[in-house]
């Protein structure tokens, strides 16, 4: 009756509000008279003033801003996760597709699609929406300098550091000697123009040199905290000499430059003697997500904008306030981490882009179209590297370090990426770079860019050590070494009670507990307090076991590579991962569309597309979980977490004939963990093979007592709630899913067992 009464009501309040409209509209067409109102006759002006309604609304700039914005995210992130893939830096990527965006291949190859989405008159709100994008990343970036590690580590590296901005300098201000006629623009003189092109030779980019240290391992080195060091010193110096070089540029003279120089100075003091203090006290009180309001939240972001307007106003522009703005933050790890995730993805992902696009389309790599134009362009980049990867590696060496490292360190520093393209669209916007000049500038970017990873690669492989003999990747019968992978610290405990299991009365055994994080979810400021929070649940396990375990943390691009390559490289006889969930597994739109959880996944469409994974093929395992298993060579278990304990009663079906390979982690799970096994072997493999009673050759009785065989058909929901963990192969494991079988509704933690392949030892696939 209440649903009827509901019905009656809404059905008589719209329609006779309905009519209600209908009726003043119609006396409201009575009010037109005399207002000479144009009528459009005939249905073809109809559908041609809908067409011109609609290309009109294409053409809006907020629409085509929107669709900027759009293929700009797009693109970006594509050309992104191929240099990832590649083993380079994504910002070259995202470099690289405003490249491509811009005239030198997108205007150049389509020129009426270029035209359409990015017409002159929009670039103004392009540049707009970049530089708020760049000043948040400014923001971000000196929230992540720690202050600290200028105060406490060696002198040294402010040695370096500085040396790696005077050659550099000295030596782009000598180029400048020989190219000002040519390149300079027109009112430009000749000490703006040089200290220009010097300050471009001497930019380090510190968050792409954070990323690979972090990527490859060496932040908690010697040699990790040495370059740490130098770029933060090199970051700080040269922003104070950029602001200088652009209070000259603007004033036209250095003694005119001065006052603003004083000014700055004083605008510098004032962040760090009054507006630091007042900010610390505010961190401190509101350290919490739920403490920090909306009104905390704002205090911040203003000292930010206002710090920004301040730099603008003296001249030396906005972007060294937001730097500032950022150093100056409380120190708080846990305060700067809350704050950032608030403007990072919004600054990172969706602004950022624009800036690479922005410089793109400012890009013009088509005016060099001589051969003396890439003879200087080369001459730019020889000059560029010397300066800096040759100034870098001296100076190391001269402070003491050996050579090896002296040159990892000149690699290093040498990379430029995001904030040499900072400093060049100032230049541009500056009027100091010509167009011709500016494209050269952003392919030295580029190449200095890229080669960090070439050249690291090279300077390991020239002083790779010639000793191998302490090296062997052979393991004894008696030794066995297991690498526990985890993402989520409680599943990491899981994961290390099951490999206590298999070798806690085993003599020669280790077990190495591995954590990889997102590079880009690191930061400088919080990477040891992050590490630490990570590791504390499964050290505490470890501990409560009376098991040793050796700790391994990595910054990683691609996680699920990098933990088959660290399982490869080592000499280990096990990897042990916890099982991933996509949202999206088993249905015909992720499958068709390679969706994760995070983003649609190129690598596995290209597979797909090379017919290497069939799209309507049910697997057994989520994505993430499967990458990992084609790329790694040894053997792989694969923990279906239900809350494991203790594999005291352990269930083992063998539902293929090729599982006999099962049979030495029944005996390990015997012999180590004294756990009561049950097998179900419909193909007779593991009652033929002698393996199960090597732990009772002396004591058969005892044996027999551990391991009794049943029928699978009498297993049933009852006896699975029984047991404390299932072992099964990768095969079985298949077998289950594709026969949608009941035990999977009742199955206990399961450990799924694919055997892998490793050279030189005793394992086949």
């Amino acid at each position: 009756m209440k649903r009827f009464k509901n019905s009656f009501f809404y059905l008589a309040v719209i329609g006779g509000f309905s009519v209600l409209i209908y009726c003043i509209l119609r006396w409201g067409i009575q009010l037109q008279q005399g207002r000479a109102i144009a009528v459009p006759e005939g249905g073809k002006n109809k559908w041609q003033d809908f067409i011109n309604s609609l290309v009109s609304n294409l053409e809006h700039p907020l629409a085509l801003l929107l669709a900027q914005i759009i293929t700009i995210i797009l693109v970006a992130r594509l050309f992104g996760w191929i240099c990832k893939k590649i083993g380079q830096p994504s910002v070259i990527g995202e470099i690289v597709a405003g490249i491509v965006l811009g005239p030198s291949l997108a205007g150049l190859l389509f020129p009426g699609f270029s035209a359409f989405l990015f017409p002159p008159q929009s670039l103004g709100n392009l540049q707009f929406l970049s530089q708020i994008g760049l000043i948040l990343f400014m923001f971000i970036i000196g929230m992540e300098l720690d202050l600290k590690v200028l105060k406490n580590k060696a002198h040294e590296a402010v040695v370096i550091s500085h040396a790696s901005i005077i050659f550099p300098f000295a030596l782009g201000i000598g180029l400048a000697y020989f190219i000002y006629n040519h390149f300079a623009p027109a009112g430009i003189n000749f000490a703006s123009f040089a200290l220009f092109t010097g300050i471009s030779m001497s930019i380090t980019a510190f968050p792409v040199l954070a990323r690979i240290i972090q990527e490859r391992g060496i932040h908690k080195t010697r040699l990790g905290t040495i370059v740490i060091t130098c770029a933060a010193a090199d970051d700080i110096t040269a922003w104070c000499i950029l602001a200088a070089v652009i209070a000259i540029v603007k004033a036209g003279s250095f003694v005119s430059a001065l006052y603003t120089i004083a000014l700055a100075v004083l605008y510098v003091l004032l962040m760090i003697k009054i507006v630091r203090p007042f900010l610390k006290r505010v961190g401190d009180l509101y350290v919490t997500k739920k403490n920090m309001s909306k009104g905390i939240v704002a205090i911040f972001f203003i000292t930010l904008i206002i710090s920004s307007y301040a730099t603008e106003v003296i001249g030396i522009h906005a972007l060294f306030g937001a730097f500032m703005a950022g150093a100056i933050m409380p120190d708080n790890a846990r305060f700067r981490n809350i704050f950032i995730e608030k403007i990072e993805d919004i600054a990172l992902v969706l602004l950022l882009p624009l800036f690479f696009v922005f410089t793109g389309l400012r890009t013009q790599i088509g005016l060099l179209n001589d051969v003396y134009l890439w003879k200087v362009t080369g001459m730019i980049i020889l000059v560029a590297v010397t300066g800096k990867f040759i100034g870098s590696a001296v100076a190391a060496k001269v402070v003491g370090q050996s050579w090896k490292d002296s040159l990892v360190i000149g690699a290093l520093m040498n990379t430029r990426g995001l904030m040499e393209l900072v400093v060049l669209n100032i230049g541009y916007d500056l009027g100091v770079l010509k167009p011709e000049l500016f494209a050269m500038m952003v392919i030295m970017a580029l190449v200095t860019t890229f080669m960090t990873g070439p050249a690291l690669d090279l300077i390991a492989w020239a002083f790779r050590s010639n000793n191998r003999a302490n090296k062997t990747n052979a393991l004894t019968d008696d030794q066995y070494n297991i690498l526990v992978s985890f993402g989520n610290p409680e599943r990491g405990r899981s994961l290390l009670r099951l490999a206590n299991d298999l070798v806690k009365n085993t003599a020669k055994s280790a077990i190495t507990a591995m954590h990889l994080s997102q590079v880009n979810d690191l930061h400088l400021y919080n990477i040891d307090a992050y590490e630490k929070e990570s590791f504390a649940p499964v050290i505490e396990e470890s501990a409560n076991l009376q098991q040793k375990i050796t700790t391994l943390f990595k910054a990683s691009a691609n996680i699920n590579a990098e933990i088959a390559e660290v399982a490869n490289k080592g000499n280990y006889d096990l990897l042990l991962i916890g099982v991933g969930q996509s949202i999206y597994e088993g249905s015909l739109l992720g499958k068709i569309l390679g969706f994760t959880t995070r983003i649609i996944n190129p690598e596995r469409l290209m597979d797909q597309v090379a017919g290497r994974e069939s799209l309507f093929e049910d697997s057994p395992f989520d994505e993430h979980t499967r990458l990992i298993l084609s790329k790694s060579n040894i053997p792989v278990g694969v923990l279906i977490d239900k809350g494991f304990q203790q594999a005291d009663i352990v269930f083992v079906p063998a539902l293929s004939e090729k599982d006999g390979w099962l049979a030495e982690y029944i005996e390990k799970l015997v012999h180590n963990a004294g756990s009561i096994i049950t097998v179900a072997d419909g193909y007779q493999v593991l009652q033929k093979i002698r393996v199960l009673a090597i732990a009772g050759e002396e004591a058969e009785d005892t044996i027999n007592d551990d391991i009794q065989f049943v029928n699978e058909q009498l297993v049933d929901s009852t006896f699975l709630h029984q047991q404390s963990l299932m072992v099964i192969s990768e095969e079985s494991w298949r077998k289950l899913i594709e026969s949608k079988s009941d035990w999977l509704a009742n199955i206990p933690s399961t450990l799924i067992l694919s055997s892998g392949v490793r050279q030189g030892t005793r394992w086949l696939g």
